[in-house]
């Protein structure tokens, strides 16, 4: 292994090492269940952040406008009524409602289950099985600074709810409309919400009816403060997926929590709708007509929690609201609180879809995310129209994307071979010219050029690949469908490293407990193809080197992609033993040349011959 082979190992090894300390899993501890609890109210913003969190709107100096603020003051500030709380239920969320604000109060997904709703303790309790996404018994507020500068919030005061019953059930083509309504003075604030069933998203109609004499700033904001809870048991994991966004002037513009830092972007002009999500779930606010005069503003922050053993992002996220300071008004919005599922999504026809991530290739995502929207996608949702499992879904994925690569895998086991046949020839140059690098240069380009031979013509095939196999990771990554889904043996989870073994301690450098079955067959089928393929003497350290590489790298990813991986590397072995045996009788024929002839080769040689006359020049002057 020459020396530069080696620099970039020992460079791959580094990387590596840093790669898995910092992603290395930090799970959850289940949440501790007190005496005489009914419910489960999964909070991940201590109380004291959240007193101190900043708020879209600033109080401003007491201005000199006359107005009666009086009133005001008397419906923030009154007696607080008993908070009635109303549930809503379809077939798809289970959602409180309360009076406290007219918030959404908790919000559970009955298709979606905990990381530990399989533990006794909480396999037959709903709240605590369930997934739920609002934090801190509510959000949806409505913010706004009045006429003498204060900063009003109205996440506390004591809407008036037209509720009849405290328990909804929806099913079919049947609605519910509930609202609350904030009386100030001679006007109100009030809040409608519109659920149906089989949505995960409501409609909240926002009314301000003589609110001139309140509101300053031509403009109120609704928010969303609290973030969305983390429901995965590897905090990390889910924090890395985390982010708040906004879609303005046809783009998304994501904002992503820094660690100790309190991240700030603004957005004034149209925003389409802002969100803020976790690794597989999202809160999503949309105006059902969007204002050029509006804007939108995200704040987040990251920090550890449970004696640094954990990772939560906190985001707040607002709308900015045009108010025409007029006796009546009322804004329309769509609020989505569920899965981050591409067709879902899409289906609002809102861009929507544009929250799914599916990664990108050296930073650019519009490579990648064409090839998973319009290839892999449809075909993964495909087979599972025929195939009811995951797992087997996984492995036909695999074996179709194996053969669609075929040709491109083919021309490049065929160029290595001849690379192979042609490596007594260059090893007679390197022994004839030993002592003039620059002549084994130029002759060695000379014999590819003479036998036809494309030196990168077993590294070109594998980079086109790379975007296929770029998007693969994305999308088995982010996948919902793949969430707590089942396989066979030892694989319970496609979501999450398939565990055969805990350590019950960190590999030193490495970062990892637990040992993954998937992994180290990938390993061993890397391995094994390596052998195959590897005939290079200087090049026996991939043997061994890369598949353990791989194997480390792998033991902290989901199930679900080292299966892909896995099945992938033995078709790759089936395809490179076929092409062995297929094309055994490979020989080195001399090509006709043409001295007119360009093309890479021509280049190659033009580069060879000048390097070797720059070197021959500089060796001269030095004499």
């Amino acid at each position: 292994m020459d020396k530069q082979t080696t620099i970039a190992f020992v460079l791959i090894g580094a990387i590596l090492i840093v790669w898995l300390y910092l992603s290395s899993p930090t799970p959850q501890n289940p949440p501790v269940k007190k005496p005489g609890d009914t419910t489960l109210v999964n909070k991940t913003t201590p109380q004291n952040e959240n007193q101190n969190q900043q708020k879209p709107l600033q109080e401003n100096k007491p201005s000199q406008a006359q107005s009666d603020t009086s009133a005001l003051g008397k419906a923030l500030q009154g007696a607080k009524a008993p908070e009635q709380i109303v549930t809503i239920e379809n077939d798809l969320v289970k959602l409180e409602l309360t009076s406290n604000g007219g918030r959404i109060r908790r919000y559970f997904l009955k298709k979606y289950n905990t990381w530990y709703a399989d533990l006794p303790q909480y396999s037959n309790d709903f709240y605590e099985r369930q997934v739920q996404l609002v934090n801190d018994d509510g959000d949806f507020n409505i913010v706004f600074v009045s006429k003498d500068g204060k900063l009003v919030n109205t996440s506390d005061a004591a809407f008036q709810s037209s509720a009849e019953r405290s328990y909804y059930r929806i099913s079919n083509n049947d609605s519910i409309l509930v609202s609350y309504t904030l009386p100030v003075g001679k006007g109100h604030i009030k809040k409608t919400y519109v659920f149906r069933a089989n949505d995960y998203a409501a409609r909240c109609d926002i009314e301000m009816k003589n609110m001139e004499n309140f509101i300053s700033n031509y403009r109120y904001d609704v928010v969303w403060d609290n973030g969305i809870n983390f429901v995965e048991k590897n905090s990390a994991d889910e924090a890395r997926y985390s982010n708040a966004s906004a879609y303005a002037g046809d783009e998304q513009v994501i904002v992503n929590a820094k660690m100790g830092e309190n991240v700030q972007k603004e957005f004034n002009g149209r925003v389409d709708w802002i969100d803020v999500r976790n690794k597989y779930f999202t809160v999503t606010i949309a105006p059902v007509k969007p204002s050029p005069d509006g804007g939108a503003l995200i704040k987040g922050t990251e920090k550890a929690v449970g004696n640094n053993s954990g990772v939560r992002q906190y985001f707040s996220t607002s709308l900015k609201v045009p108010f025409n300071n007029s006796s009546y008004q009322k804004n329309s919005f769509l609020l989505y609180i569920g899965p981050v599922d591409y067709s879902l999504l899409k289906s609002y026809g809102k861009n929507f879809e544009r929250i799914v991530d599916f990664g990108s290739l050296f930073g650019l995502k519009f490579i990648i995310r064409p090839i998973s929207e319009y290839l892999l996608l449809p075909l993964f949702e495909l087979l599972h129209r025929f195939i009811p499992n995951y797992g087997w879904v996984i492995i036909v994925f695999s074996l179709i994307i194996k053969v669609l690569l075929h040709p491109l895998t083919r021309s490049s086991m065929k160029s290595m071979k001849k690379m192979q046949l042609l490596q007594p020839k260059i090893a007679e140059i390197k022994e004839k010219f030993k002592d003039d690098p620059q002549k084994v240069n130029k002759e060695t380009m000379r014999l590819y050029s003479t036998y036809g031979i494309n030196p990168a013509g077993g590294c070109l095939p594998m980079l086109l690949q790379m975007p296929i196999l770029v998007a693969l990771w994305g999308l088995f990554n982010v996948a919902i469908e793949l969430r707590q889904q089942p396989f066979a043996l030892w694989i319970h989870n496609l979501s999450v490293p398939d565990v055969i073994m805990d350590l019950g301690f960190k590999i030193p450098l490495f970062g990892f407990s637990q040992i993954s079955g998937l992994a180290l067959l990938l390993g061993i089928t890397m391995f094994i193809q390596q052998k195959m393929s590897v005939k290079d003497p200087t090049q026996k350290a991939l043997v061994y080197m890369m598949p353990i590489l791989f194997t480390v790298m792998f033991m902290g990813f989901p199930a679900g992609l080292n299966l892909y991986y896995f099945m992938f590397n033995l078709f790759s072995i089936a395809q490179q033993w076929y092409v062995n045996h297929s094309h055994s009788n490979v020989e080195l024929v001399p090509v006709k040349t043409n001295k007119k002839q360009g093309g890479m080769m021509a280049r190659l040689m033009e580069a060879a011959e000048k390097s070797a006359q720059q070197q021959q020049t500089a060796k001269k002057k030095k004499r």
